[in-house]
């Protein structure tokens, strides 16, 4: 028994012999906790009972404990993730603990088989809030309920519990009490798993490991376009649109494309795309709109879902009179003036590129161009990206001059720095590659004729690098995970 933080009821633990049986004892009290806890507000709607005090005691997240007290020296492990950083008790508590089943047997494993570190299940302090146990959200409004009413008997998400301390570095460590074993705990979980299906229109079981972000909804027609042919090839088993729409495998091809013309997506304000695929490697696209607060947004509830990588394919402002529209730029920096993560992480701080990415998409321009040596440095540039958070930048020209020269940039965007940096801050491998759409400082600025010319061209190119950039990613998914993206103290899980 150990006695829970702020004075909640007390907390008792059993020790498993495995990840699995682990796993399987969240999943068990889990399933517990959610099911009383739908029970008794659906009595409250029905015959106006509330919970009794002993009831309400058990809608509880279960909680993950893991001790490690090695005997003699530690294990040394080039791995980016699943290592201690020192002896101690690692806690947290956790939500959906099936549907996270293989993440978190990913990273316990490797903690029991080479650190020896014991694991303990049981019930957390933490309630979980009655509105994350409904999936259909419409519990208000039935029996004459409301909020206000069922706030009085039953958890409610609470903003003071939810944050990023962990992932900010900012939770204070003290010595002989519990750490952080992850990013994430479940309260902050559950409550990115709703804004998730919120913006994206889907549910959020239905988001791939491998993510594209976009800021044009010209390159949906073409990912859509990509996922049906994954589908008549058999190589993916369903496409999920917004608003929930499956396409499967057994569908035909007329049947197909009239679901796929049929999805309202502008009901939905970062609607997304997921090409399913049985073995793991399925691609999700989130047209994110423009501009870095929307970048922002997405980015902190994707990452509860801890991808394995995302990359960020638009469109530019090419500032160099050497590019042509349609080519390419390969960020290896950013200049930040998006301004939307300066407190999080200070614009002094530099975001490394991730060589492993960089590598991938170079690769992926030269595969799908088919240009190689002298033709690909013509067409791929690879410098700084300013990204900013005015789109109308070049009316204040006399002011963005001098920073944009002493930057060495060639390309303006509103979003790429912002995805970028939120992959450094959630220990999310990221990347760049935007298309030179216009080139304001040398008088070739976007206009209708001009650009309808060049996005029928170069937008079906340009997602398909982005595509085959993931899937050489996917072949070395070992070392994505790079020790780059994690600090001295981290929680041993990525």
């Amino acid at each position: 028994m150990h006695n829970a933080p702020n004075g909640g009821p007390p907390r008792h633990f059993q020790q498993v012999d495995s990840p699995s049986q682990a796993v399987d004892r969240l999943a068990a009290l889990y399933d517990e906790a959610t099911t009383a806890l739908r029970a008794a507000v659906e009595r409250f709607l029905v015959d106006g009972v509330p919970p009794s005090e002993s009831m309400r005691a058990r809608f509880r997240y279960p909680e993950l404990r893991v001790i490690y007290q090695p005997e003699g020296v530690p294990p040394s492990s080039a791995r980016a993730f699943a290592k201690f950083s020192e002896p101690g008790v690692y806690t947290t508590s956790v939500t959906q603990p099936e549907d996270f089943r293989a993440y978190l047997l990913e990273q316990l494993e490797p903690l029991v088989e080479e650190f020896g570190a014991t694991i303990e299940v049981g019930a957390s302090s933490q309630e979980i809030p009655y509105p994350y146990v409904f999936e259909s959200g419409d519990e208000l409004g039935r029996g004459g309920a409301t909020a206000s009413e069922l706030a009085r008997f039953f958890p409610i998400p609470q903003l003071n519990l939810v944050g990023d301390e962990i992932a900010d570095g900012a939770f204070e460590i003290r010595p002989g009490f519990e750490r952080p074993i992850a990013l994430f705990d479940a309260v902050r979980v559950d409550y990115s798993l709703r804004r998730l299906v919120h913006y994206t229109g889907s549910d959020w079981r239905a988001m791939q490991p491998w993510l594209l972000l976009t800021n044009y909804h010209r390159y949906v027609d073409q990912f859509i376009h990509w996922g049906l042919e994954q589908l008549r090839a058999g190589t993916a088993s369903r496409l999920v649109l917004p608003g929930n729409v499956v396409i499967d495998c057994d569908a035909s091809p007329e049947e197909a494309e009239a679901q796929a013309a049929a999805v309202v997506w502008h009901r939905f304000q970062m609607p997304a795309y997921h090409v399913v695929r049985p073995d793991g490697r399925g691609v999700t696209l989130v047209n994110i709109g423009v501009g870095p607060a929307n970048a922002k947004t997405i980015t902190d509830h994707i990452a509860v879902l801890r991808p394995h990588c995302w990359l960020m394919v638009g469109h530019c402002a090419g500032l160099r009179q050497s590019q042509r529209i349609g080519d390419y730029v390969l960020a290896h920096a950013y200049l930040r003036q998006d301004k939307i993560l300066d407190r999080a992480v200070p614009p002094d701080m530099p975001i490394p590129a991730l060589a492993e990415v960089q590598v991938a998409l170079q690769e992926a321009v030269a595969r799908v161009t088919g240009d190689r040596g002298e033709a690909l440095k013509r067409r791929l540039r690879t410098g700084t990206v300013v990204t900013n958070d005015d789109r109308n930048w070049e009316l204040r020209w006399t002011h963005e001059r001098r920073r944009i020269n002493l930057s060495r940039a060639v390309a303006v965007d509103m979003e790429s720095a912002t995805v970028a940096t939120q992959g450094f801050r959630m220990r999310v491998p990221y990347g760049t590659l935007l298309c030179v759409s216009d080139k304001p400082l040398h008088g070739e600025i976007k206009l209708p004729g001009a650009a309808n010319a060049f996005y029928e061209r170069a937008i079906g190119e340009h997602l398909q690098i982005g595509i085959a950039a993931l899937e050489l990613l996917q072949t070395s998914r070992a070392s994505l995970h790079s020790r780059k993206l994690r600090s001295f103290d981290e929680p041993p899980f990525r």
